[in-house]
C-alpha cells in the first residue's frame, strides 16, 4: 500500500526525506519539494510514482539508474548534485573555522577501478553489481561512471565469472585498469580446480588481461599491471587499493604537494603503493609508513628503479595500533596522512604534539576528518584550506584534503 509524501530534503546518503508524525522517512530517488507516493516499511519506504517534480530532476544517465545500487543520485542538475556533495563537507566541518573551496568535479567515464557482484543462477552467470540496499544483483550493459576498457569488457568479465566460479554464493570481481591492460581480483569465488584454473589461464591469456588473482593468489599474470605515479611506474600487488579516478588522484598530489614544496623531508603516513610518497620524492626526501607489506613492497621498487627521485624510505607499521610518535614526527619538515574512513584518531593526537609545520590531511569520510583535524587545531594547527573532490560520481561518497600549519618551535 502506497502513501503520499512530501520531500523535505535531501539526506547524507543521497535519499529524499519526508517528514511524519513517527520521524523521517527516507525514499531514495526523490528530490526537495517533490510530491510522491512511495510503500513504507519501518523508516524507508520504496518510491512508487512522482506526482509533483522537482525543476532539478533530469533524466538519468543509465539505463539501470535506480536498480542497481552503485549511483544515488544521477537524476539530480549538476550544479545542485555539485553543491550537495561540497556541503556535506561543509556541515561535517561545522563549528571549525576554516576556507573550504569548491568542489572540484568528477568527470563520467573517468572510474578505473570497480567491484562486480556474481552468481551462478539457474539463468546462468549475473555480473553487474547489487541493487539499492539488497544482495539482489543487477547484471549491466552500461557503466557511465567506469572507463571505457571496463565497459567494453563486460561480457569477457562475465565469461572469466564463469569459469572461475566454484561457490553458489556471491563473489566479487575487482577490475582496475592499468597501463598493461585489466587487472581482475577475484573473492570469496570457491576453490579452483587444476583444470578450472588451467581452462581460466588460457582464457586470460587470450582475451589479453594483464592478470587473474583469486583471493590475493595470483593464478596468471601475463603482464605485471603498472600503474604511474606522476613519472614514477609502480607495480601494483592484487587488489591494491587506489584512488578512484586517476584525475582525482593527481588533483590531490598537486595540492599536497604545494603545501609541502618547501620541505626536506616529508612522511607519507598510510602510503599505500606511493600515490603521494613517489611524487613528493621529485623534491624532498619522503619516509613512507603503511601496515600492508605487499602495497609496501610495490612502493620501493617503483622507487629504486626511477631515476630523479630523492630518498626513500619505507617502514611497514600499522598506525592503528602504533603510530608514530611525536618525536619521531619532529624528525621531519612536511607530513601527509591518507588513513581508511575511520580516519586517523590515534595518529592525530601525535601529530598534533609534534613541531611538523606543514601538514595534509587527506580523507574519504568528512565526519572522521573533523574530528582528525579538531584534534590538530587544538594542538595548535592552524587550518588553512579544505579542499573538497569528487571521484565517486553520483554516489554520497566525497574526498577531502585539508592543509595546516604550525610555527615550528625553536629547540
Amino acid at each position: 500500500m502506497s502513501t503520499r509524501f512530501t520531500i523535505r530534503k535531501l539526506g547524507a546518503q543521497g535519499d529524499g526525506i519526508a517528514e511524519t508524525e513517527s520521524g523521517d522517512l527516507f525514499i531514495p530517488f526523490t528530490l526537495p519539494g517533490e510530491t510522491v507516493t512511495a510503500a513504507r516499511e519501518r523508516d524507508r519506504a520504496t518510491l512508487m510514482a512522482v506526482l509533483e517534480t522537482s525543476p532539478l530532476r533530469i533524466d538519468p544517465a543509465c539505463r539501470h539508474f535506480t536498480e542497481c545500487g552503485g549511483c544515488a543520485l544521477q537524476h539530480l542538475e549538476a550544479e545542485a548534485y555539485r553543491q550537495w556533495k561540497r556541503d556535506k563537507v561543509v556541515h561535517a566541518l561545522r563549528g571549525i573555522d576554516c576556507q573550504i573551496g569548491e568542489l572540484v568535479a568528477c568527470a563520467p567515464h573517468t572510474r578505473r577501478r570497480v567491484v562486480l557482484a556474481g552468481r551462478r543462477a539457474e539463468t546462468g552467470m549475473l555480473l553487474g553489481f547489487n541493487r539499492h540496499l539488497s544482495p539482489e544483483i543487477i547484471p549491466i550493459s552500461e557503466c557511465p561512471i567506469s572507463l571505457p576498457e571496463i565497459v567494453a569488457a563486460l561480457d569477457r568479465l562475465k565469461a572469466l565469472a564463469e569459469l572461475v566460479c566454484a561457490t553458489t554464493k556471491s563473489f566479487r570481481m575487482a577490475v582496475t585498469v592499468t597501463g598493461s591492460g585489466l587487472d581482475i581480483a577475484v573473492y570469496e569465488s570457491g576453490k579452483l580446480g587444476e583444470n578450472q584454473r588451467r581452462v581460466a589461464s588460457n582464457f586470460v591469456m587470450a582475451q589479453g588481461f594483464a592478470r587473474l588473482s583469486i583471493d590475493d593468489e595470483i593464478v596468471i599474470e601475463p603482464k605485471k599491471p603498472v600503474v604511474m605515479f606522476g613519472g614514477v611506474a609502480v607495480a601494483v600487488p592484487p587488489g591494491a587499493f587506489l584512488q578512484a579516478t586517476a584525475a582525482a588522484e593527481q588533483t590531490m598530489a598537486d595540492i599536497v604537494g604545494e603545501h609541502v614544496k618547501r620541505a626536506k623531508k616529508v612522511a607519507d603516513l598510510f602510503a599505500g603503493c606511493g600515490s603521494f610518497a613517489l611524487r613528493l620524492a621529485a623534491k624532498s626526501e619522503v619516509h613512507a609508513v603503511e601496515g600492508d607489506a605487499a602495497a609496501l613492497s610495490a612502493l620501493d621498487r617503483g622507487a629504486r628503479f626511477a631515476t630523479g627521485l630523492k630518498r626513500v624510505t619505507g617502514e611497514r607499521r600499522d598506525l592503528f595500533r602504533r603510530p608514530l610518535t611525536f618525536k619521531e614526527l619532529n624528525a621531519f619538515d612536511g607530513l601527509v596522512f591518507d588513513p581508511p574512513r575511520a580516519g586517523a584518531e590515534d595518529q592525530s593526537k601525535q601529530i598534533a604534539r609534534s613541531d611538523v609545520p606543514f601538514v595534509a590531511a587527506v580523507s574519504c569520510n568528512p565526519v572522521t576528518l573533523a574530528r582528525d583535524l579538531r584534534i590538530l587545531i587544538d594542538g595548535g594547527y592552524t587550518l588553512k584550506s579544505v579542499t573538497p573532490i569528487d571521484q565517486f560520481l553520483w554516489s554520497s561518497h566525497v574526498e577531502a584534503v585539508a592543509l595546516l600549519e604550525k610555527p615550528k618551535r625553536r629547540r
